[in-house]
């Protein structure tokens, strides 16, 4: 009787380590996670502070295109206000939208072409949605390490015993397969 308690003693001690351990685990990856979303943020917030001076670089030239600037306004506004990281996805779309349908627009006025400071605000736009990209792919990414161990059994059953839900991906928007065409 007391060979089997001490080991029922050793067994739960065991359990408890791991259970210890796979916590710790947890609480790691999901601060990799949040920390990969802040990144996605700030260059979010590095494109919504561009998109002001690119819209009032064009926007003399382009006094009937008012719907467009509308729309980009909404959306930094949607942003602006969101609370969760689903919000803000959707409020992003918009804008990434809204600036695809600005940048097919653009091609109707030949004179925003030979624009320096349309050129360069481009360029510097593009940039920002480089990193984007890239940030978004290091949350992925990051999500991915954390949504296996959030999976995978038995460290799912300690997930779920603490709280450690599957993180979302980032995914594309509807209709993102298909990039407007721009010509300068």
């Amino acid at each position: 009787m007391k060979k089997v308690l001490i080991g029922l003693v050793i067994v739960v001690g065991l359990m408890g380590l791991y259970a210890f351990g796979t916590y710790n685990t947890f609480v790691s990856k999901n601060e990799v996670v949040d920390n990969s979303w802040a990144q996605v943020e700030a260059q979010y917030q590095r494109r919504f502070d561009l998109i002001p001076n690119l819209v009032e670089s064009v926007k003399g030239i382009m006094t009937q295109e008012k719907e467009v600037f509308g729309a980009i306004a909404e959306a930094r506004t949607k942003y602006a206000g969101a609370s969760s990281a689903d919000t803000k996805v959707g409020a992003a779309g918009e804008l990434e939208s809204a600036l695809g349908r600005l940048l097919v627009i653009m091609e109707n006025y030949p004179e925003l072409k030979s624009s320096e400071n349309v050129t360069i605000l481009m360029a510097q736009l593009e940039g920002a949605e480089n990193r984007i990209t890239v940030e978004r792919k290091r949350y992925n990414d990051s999500a991915a390490d954390y949504n296996i161990l959030a999976k995978r059994v038995p460290s799912k059953w300690v997930g779920s015993m603490f709280g450690f839900e599957e993180r979302n991906y980032f995914e594309a928007q509807a209709g993102a397969e298909s990039a407007p065409q721009v010509k300068f």
